[in-house]
């Protein structure tokens, strides 16, 4: 049974409700305001249900379907535990009773709506009853059948067997006659068999001998004969096309690596040795009380702006790049390159003449548009997501003529992939200011994979931090692996920073304690917390980062994740977020998630900037920040066009 169902606009005006379960003790308009933030507002309209779970009371789940013509969403409501078939028909019907009757210029009255909708209500009920009890007619039928065909298949063994019995008692041609007549009556009460059962089944009877052996040199006769036709004869010339190229391959010199030179440079300074000499602390300007913070190394890039210029579309309102050359040719878009160009020109012939879009006519660019988005190392899962997304926001929308097709769904496709990138950032040092005037540390946690940058851009952050005047400490919690510690101590001595690490084989949740006590007394702002690297399936160290978090409670946790990855970005987020929710200790009231992404070795990928779309898809957490290089000033914020731009080039 339903417990309400609502219409509303995209713009957030509730137009109709009707509730049928009086006891709910959440308000509809809560579970609503929490479907827009949690799923729509978040691009993923292509999921099949949402789950809302009210402060008190059951779970909900909420079905809904678009207008997109009209902009309105219909919503339908019930408890998680029941399985409502129906629900998708009433929601389509409803749609389309509701538009074409109701809702029209001038009218604001639907209560009259309601009598109409209880009467669709009770016909969708008694169809899908009628379908369950049609099926459970069948389902008993098939059960009989299987237990009367089960008991008549051993009666034919056994009257088989007898005959077998009978056969061999006989000379051999009765017996083959008597197979061959079994077999027959067995395919006709079977059915006709495919075509390459037929085409199997003539092979072997032509290389068939009487005595039931094989002969080869009929089957060596067949296949001469199948190779020896046109399309054979071409493929053996390029299949020694092909080896000949693989010989001249093979035969090219290999180009060698030119050998770094090691010694001085012509002005007698030191050379690459020098440079990587970091052995000696540097003399640097101090930083709230801290001496040596590496000043020589220049500005972090995390306070730079965007230095991506040409985005994929102008600042300069609808008037996009793919508009303007539209308009530039009298109304005929150039032709597009690439994915693009497929795109459209399937869009075109389908599309052509035509009021609105339907499925049918995007079928084909979201096939391409998967692909590219796949090729760009977006996971196969978020992909298809994201394409169903843009498809239900584009159905049924209006076109008034095909001259604004092109740049109406690209410019969809970039708003829905801008809509999941841009997600609400964590303003730190906002927040440290606030911190420190409770007179308390600002806490940070960084988890991850083992091998993926935690420490390097853990000491990169606190490079950025100090730079503005905030006094950081680290705190060396990863007392699993060998080096972690010297590690954090190197990045400690070149930053000017204090460490606090009691070595290894200690409980890391404790180790983090103890260093939050004594950045307190010593009045410092911001607590940085290494952690060992650890697989997303090992359950022993996901409960020790779980717990280390529960008794710290942290004021963020970042997870570090690398830009190489595709499908398996996905896996780890899904599965550190579910761990540290399940493995919470007990009598925990809220289990602390993961609250941002920094994206490591973002440097290295070219085009490839899908793993940024689906870490954020999967987790819902944002990028706060990318590592770009193997320096302190490597650092910066996640550009947002630019990812966009490289996804749907």
């Amino acid at each position: 049974m339903l417990d309400y169902f609502a219409i509303f606009t995209k713009g957030g005006a509730l137009l109709w409700t009707l509730q049928f379960t009086a006891a709910l003790k959440h308000s509809p308009v809560d579970a609503l305001n929490a479907l827009i933030r949690g799923c729509l507002l978040e691009e993923r309209s292509a999921d099949s249900a949402f789950t809302y779970q009210p402060k008190a009371g059951a779970a909900q789940s909420l079905k809904w379907t678009f207008h997109n013509g009209l902009g309105l969403v219909f919503v339908a409501a019930y408890q998680r535990t029941l399985s409502l078939l129906y629900v998708d028909e009433l929601l389509a019907v409803t749609r389309e009773a509701f538009a074409s009757e109701y809702y029209k210029p001038g009218c604001y009255d639907y209560a009259p709506f309601t009598k109409r909708f209880e009467a669709t209500l009770k016909e969708c009920e008694a169809r899908s009853d009628a379908a369950r009890r049609a099926g459970a007619v069948a389902a008993a039928r098939g059960a009989g059948a299987g237990a009367g065909g089960a008991k008549g298949g051993g009666q034919q063994r056994k009257a088989g067997g007898g005959g077998g019995g009978g056969r061999q008692e006989g000379d051999g041609e009765d017996g083959e006659d008597a197979g061959g007549r079994s077999g027959a009556a067995t395919g006709a009460s079977g059915g006709s068999s495919s075509g390459d059962d037929e085409a199997a089944g003539a092979g072997a009877g032509a290389a068939g001998a009487p005595g039931r052996g094989f002969d080869m040199g009929k089957l060596k006769s067949m296949s001469r004969k199948a190779v020896g036709g046109p399309k054979g004869r071409a493929q053996a010339r390029r299949g020694t096309r092909e080896e000949e190229e693989d010989k001249k391959l093979q035969a090219s010199p290999e180009k060698k690596k030119k050998e770094r030179t090691w010694g001085l440079s012509a002005g007698g300074a030191a050379g690459e040795a020098g440079k990587l000499d970091y052995s000696s602390a540097p003399a640097a300007a101090g930083n709230g009380g801290d001496a040596g913070y590496a000043a020589e190394e220049g500005v972090s890039r995390m306070d730079e702006g965007d230095e991506d210029e040409g985005a994929w579309s102008d600042e300069e309102g609808d008037d996009s790049a793919v508009s303007k050359g539209a308009s530039a040719n009298g109304g005929a878009a150039p032709a597009p390159r690439g994915v693009l160009g497929s795109f459209m020109s399937k869009l075109a012939l389908r599309v052509a003449g035509s009021s609105a879009l339907s499925r049918e006519d995007l079928q084909p660019a979201l096939d391409d548009m998967q692909r590219k988005l796949m090729e760009r190392n977006v996971a196969e899962e978020i992909a298809a997501q994201v394409c169903d997304s843009v498809a239900k926001s584009l159905v049924g929308k209006a076109l008034s003529s095909f001259t604004g097709v092109r740049a109406f769904v690209l410019r969809a496709f970039e708003d829905s992939l801008s809509g999941i990138l841009n997600k609400r950032a964590v303003d730190v040092l906002h927040d440290v200011q606030r911190q420190r005037a409770k007179g308390r540390p600002y806490v940070v946690v960084f988890c991850g994979v083992n091998g993926v940058g935690k420490s390097t851009n853990l000491a990169k952050i606190a490079y950025w931090l100090g730079q503005h005047g905030l006094k950081v400490q680290l705190a060396a919690c990863d007392t699993f692996r060998a080096g972690a510690v010297e590690q954090l101590k190197t990045h400690a001595m070149r930053l000017g920073v204090p460490l606090y690490e009691r070595g290894y084989e200690k409980d890391p949740a404790k180790v983090a304690a103890e260093a939050i006590r004594v950045a307190e007394r010593d009045g410092r702002d911001v607590v940085l917390v290494d952690t060992a690297g650890r697989m997303q399936d090992n359950e022993p160290l996901m409960r020790a980062l779980s717990s280390l978090i529960h008794v710290n409670a942290p004021n963020l946790v970042l997870f570090v994740g690398e830009a190489l990855v595709g499908n398996d970005a996905v896996d780890q987020l899904v599965k550190f977020n579910r761990a540290l929710h399940d493995l919470a200790p007990t009598g925990a009231t809220r289990a602390h998630m993961i609250d941002g992404i920094v994206l490591t070795k973002f440097d290295t990928i070219d085009d490839k900037v899908g793993a940024a779309l689906s870490m954020v898809y999967a987790s819902g957490a944002p990028v706060m920040f990318v590592g770009c290089g193997q320096t302190y000033v490597d650092l910066k914020k996640l550009n947002v066009r630019s990812v966009v731009r490289a996804l749907l080039q």
